[in-house]
């Protein structure tokens, strides 16, 4: 069993309150029938185990649940392509949830990396 709960009739997003992505996002899916768990990561830690379950599912690297474009982690990490461990990208996404990338939304077991926040409205209704 996962870190992370799937439920056919609950929307989980795991989203930065502070972006207007996430922001965004949020209000689509709250607009929703279903039961909605929003988690947001500015607020709530997350567990190293549960940041690579989520990239597991998404079926991303843990670096690219970063903005490693973002001010903040060039002036850690500079300009150059990164190579970092897994559990150092973990390190980041825990001690600097706003480096998130873009809102994560799962629906019973399906698991999205939410880019557009409208696009989010058509997995809603399925």
């Amino acid at each position: 069993m996962g870190a992370i709960a799937k439920d056919d009739q609950q929307l989980t997003i795991y989203f930065n309150s502070e972006s207007t992505i996430g922001k965004q996002t949020h209000a689509y899916i709250t607009a929703s029938s279903k039961e909605i768990r929003a988690i947001d990561i500015t607020k709530e830690n997350l567990t190293g185990m549960q940041w690579a379950e989520l990239a597991d599912n998404l079926e991303v690297e843990l670096s690219d649940l970063i903005d490693t474009k973002h001010p903040k982690f060039k002036d850690t990490y500079g300009e150059q392509d990164v190579k970092l461990e897994e559990n150092d990208w973990i390190k980041i996404l825990q001690g600097e949830p706003a480096l998130i990338t873009w809102p994560i939304v799962i629906i019973g077991n399906q698991f999205l990396l939410v880019k557009n926040p409208s696009d989010v409205v058509k997995h809603i209704n399925h």
